[in-house]
């Protein structure tokens, strides 16, 4: 089987563990888009692994991880993380190959990245991370970015300097400070013997391994809620976290994904600007946030919390052609006399909406409708058993299968390998 898994809200939905779980059963793990603005945490008994490049199948002794042409990574970031992972006492060599087509996040871009949003005026800001990744996309689709086989070229430290010297004429315009050509030819000197052995023809690399019939995981960073096609457009993302983009992203062709898994936490949360139908500001907030531990993997920014959003988990499911459902964190809510499920948006005049709409003026004029369910109020993180949960717990998750489609593949009652259930896949 080859799986695309893609997050269904605004990120953090506990992609990383998903993605732990089902590489048990995959050969080869492909990251197919983002860069390191994303954060995927595993836990592994009592040891807490947070990635952010690397595909998280890293941490299973044997499988292959590739980072694919749509991402764009930030060699520093690489580097950094790789030398991690082998301290974490997991092997590299032979397992881990770096697109040659993928683009590479400079320094240059992380300037320009932190410069452009210094320059927004209050209200406008994007809640970007500041870590290139729109820049760097900015580039590539502009066909003048910098991509990882550019480093096996002799005069890359040329090509270096000829980029510093075209971000330093956009600083400039920005009144942000320029940087040093000569700095940044010593800083990328010794980056490319380092990533070097990694650089790979992926393309044919994949293709190779599903010729052979192993199993290929997509791993996609970020949400669906967070596409710049489909996502709450300008506060979004540069690139396509959505089930499409792990073919655009990987080379490989839509006739080879077998099914589509999108992972949904049970409540909803967003880091960053944007809008959020439904969150709390409220005591109801803080305990969500609190129990539930959100706090960004990567910028450690506190997450905004709220109650399901059905409609966008029915827009997900529509967007990404889901098939099965990965469902997290169910052990959070247990001490809610109530849950709540938001089943549309009510506007002003009265008038509802079921789908999510495109112009987000329209939801600054609209509040969450909700649907109220009993809560279970017993902990249920040590449950192993889907059939063993309590019966509430069990109606509030039929009754969002019921809103939004598809089928539940997998529940997790906490952070743990062992606190996943697997049910339908």
């Amino acid at each position: 089987m080859n799986t695309v898994l893609v997050g269904a809200q605004w990120g953090d939905e506990g992609k990383g563990k998903v993605i732990d779980f089902l590489t048990e059963e995959a050969d080869v793990v492909v990251r197919f888009q983002g860069g390191s603005n994303a954060g995927h945490t595993v836990v592994v008994g009592d040891k807490k692994y947070v990635l952010h490049l690397v595909p998280s199948g890293i941490l299973h002794n044997g499988k292959h991880c590739v980072i694919g042409n749509g991402v764009v990574m930030d060699p520093f970031d690489l580097m950094k993380e790789l030398e991690q992972v082998e301290s974490w006492g997991f092997e590299l060599k032979g397992r881990f190959h770096i697109s040659e087509r993928a683009q590479m996040v400079m320094q240059w871009h992380r300037a320009i990245d932190k410069a452009e949003e210094a320059a927004r005026p209050d209200g406008e800001k994007i809640g970007t991370t500041g870590r290139g990744i729109g820049p760097a996309y900015a580039a590539k689709v502009g066909r003048y970015g910098m991509r990882v086989g550019d480093i096996l070229r002799p005069n890359f430290l040329d090509l270096v300097r000829k980029q510093v010297a075209e971000a330093n004429r956009k600083l400039k315009s920005l009144g942000a400070h320029e940087l040093d050509a000569d700095e940044m030819v010593r800083l990328y000197t010794p980056m490319v013997p380092a990533l070097m052995p990694y650089v790979t023809d992926t393309i044919q690399f994949l293709h190779e391994n599903l010729e052979e019939k192993r199993s290929v995981l997509f791993e996609g960073a970020q949400a669906t809620m967070l596409d710049i096609d489909f996502g709450t457009y300008p506060f979004v993302t540069s690139s396509n976290p959505t089930a499409g983009g792990a073919c655009t992203g990987s080379g490989v062709s839509p006739r080879s994904i077998d099914r589509v898994i999108g992972v949904l936490k049970l409540y909803t949360t967003r880091v960053g600007e944007g809008p959020f139908p439904t969150e709390l500001l409220d005591a109801d907030g803080e305990t969500l946030r609190a129990r539930g531990g959100e706090f960004g993997a990567t910028t450690g920014r506190p997450r905004r919390c709220g109650w399901f959003d059905a409609v966008v988990g029915r827009y997900a499911q529509r967007v990404n052609g889901v098939d099965y459902w990965a469902m997290t964190k169910l052990d959070v809510l247990d001490t809610f006399p109530v849950v709540k499920i938001c089943t549309g948006y009510r506007r002003e005049d009265g008038f509802v909406y079921t789908t999510f709409p495109a112009d987000l003026e329209v939801l600054q004029h609209c509040e969450p409708v909700y649907e109220e369910l009993p809560g279970w109020q017993c902990e249920t993180s040590h449950v192993t058993d889907y059939a063993e949960l309590p019966e509430n717990a069990k109606r509030y998750v039929n009754r969002i299968l019921d809103l939004i489609g598809g089928k539940l593949g997998v529940l997790s009652v906490g952070p743990a390998r062992e606190t996943t259930l697997r049910i339908g896949i």
